[in-house]
């Protein structure tokens, strides 16, 4: 099985479809990754990745709205089409099985945490919560070569 994982920000705000009687949120997710060249010019390089989120819990749909960052897990697809003049292309789609709301970029470009107490109950069941707690690394008593495999 493959298992991809994306952070980044939406392109545009999730929309809601019906396909055969089932519901589907569809959005597209950025990530843009900067570094220096050889001779020192500043690159960056944005990689898109088309997500469908198939859900009967859509109350997380409001919340997609452009820019919000997001962590999402999901099973990688390669949709493959031909375009208007003929050529074959390929895109990269994500059939999502987790998502979570990181924040949101305000007007002066930071990011905002994600609304956790305004948010309906419905939609934080349709995404996964991180543990509550996470013990220290100094806490852990069993040996390191003591592995299962």
């Amino acid at each position: 099985m493959l298992k991809l994982l994306v952070i980044g920000h939406l392109g545009k705000d999730a929309t809601v479809n019906q396909v055969n009687g089932k519901n589907v949120i569809n959005f597209t997710a950025a990530h843009t990754e900067k570094y220096k060249d050889a001779q020192g010019t500043q690159i960056d390089k944005t990689t898109w990745v088309e997500c469908s989120y198939w859900t009967e819990r859509i109350a997380i749909a409001p919340y997609l709205k452009k820019g919000t960052q997001i962590y999402a897990e999901g099973i990688p697809e390669i949709r493959n089409y031909t375009t208007n003049d003929g050529r074959t292309g390929s895109s990269l789609v994500l059939r999502i099985t987790s998502i979570q709301l990181l924040g949101s970029k305000t007007e002066g470009g930071s990011i905002d945490p994600a609304p956790q107490q305004s948010a309906p109950s419905a939609a934080s069941t349709s995404y996964q919560q991180a543990p509550a707690y996470v013990p220290p690394a100094s806490s852990i008593t069993e040996p390191a070569d003591d592995l299962p495999f």
